[in-house]
């Protein structure tokens, strides 16, 4: 349950002091509560936000906040800037770990230029909503990592256009009803295939021209066909890869090599 799940993530705190520092989403209600416990309230906080109406109460307490194209973080005396207009990772939650991860480098020391540099550069890790390449106009991203409800949420907010997404894996009775908006929304085509395709065509079949496919090859090269100019082909699984690959490495690395080989 979510009550389990959030105090498992307590534990995580049992061991602050004085001398800790917790870096806190300040824009999700249960980490916000969570930071009202005494063990967090030990050391220091740091809190981050894509809100910015809360710029002023965090840059006063000390954070980050995302306005626009511009990252406000303050860990020390002064208030600095760091520009995301050049950023090469996709997807709010991308601006969200920037921001943990820029609070955490200046309370190690690392330099406004260094962590600037990182900023504009880093492409993100592999099978986490990963670029590949454009074919045709098309742009292929694999996002294998993305073994559940959420994973997939996360990674169709990185996007507008027409989404042609391909699901499906192992099935471990999941839900994926709470797709189903964000289907209707941005999915030009689902793609389903493994031992999951029959139950999430039964939860989110209906919010998009769906196709109930074979092989995972099958269903790459199916995605590709229905492609047009703009259109973004989307490996987000939102299942473990067990039914077909060793990993979620394996197949991530196995539609890779696939998109590689399109014309």
């Amino acid at each position: 349950s979510m009550e389990e799940y959030i105090n498992a993530k307590r534990r995580i705190f049992l061991n602050t002091n004085q001398n800790t520092t917790s870096i806190l989403n300040a824009d999700d209600n249960a980490v916000v509560e969570l930071a009202r416990d005494p063990s967090v309230q030990r050391g220091r906080i740091l809190y981050f936000s894509r809100k910015p109406i809360l710029e002023p109460q965090i840059m006063n307490i000390g954070g980050a906040v995302q306005m626009g194209q511009q990252i406000n973080v303050r860990t020390g005396p002064e208030i600095e800037y760091y520009s995301i207009k050049d950023m090469k990772m996709k997807g709010r939650h991308s601006i969200e770990n920037m921001m943990a991860a820029i609070l955490a480098a200046r309370e190690h020391g690392a330099t406004h230029t260094a962590i600037q540099k990182v900023i504009d550069e880093f492409r993100g890790l592999p099978h986490r909503l990963e670029y590949v390449r454009k074919v045709g106009g098309v742009r292929f991203y694999n996002d294998s990592k993305a073994t559940n409800v959420h994973a997939v949420l996360r990674a169709l907010d990185a996007f507008d256009e027409n989404v042609i997404l391909i699901m499906g894996g192992k099935d471990t009775n999941l839900n994926f009803t709470p797709l189903a908006e964000a289907i209707r929304q941005k999915v030009k085509n689902l793609i389903l295939v493994g031992e999951a395709k029959e139950r999430i065509n039964r939860d989110i079949g209906d919010y998009s021209e769906t196709f109930l496919i074979g092989t995972f090859e099958e269903a790459v090269h199916m995605a590709y066909q229905k492609s047009r100019i703009g259109d973004v082909v989307l490996l987000s699984p939102g299942c473990s890869s067990f039914d077909y690959f060793d990993s979620y490495i394996e197949r991530g690395n196995y539609f890779k090599d696939m998109v590689y080989r399109f014309k």
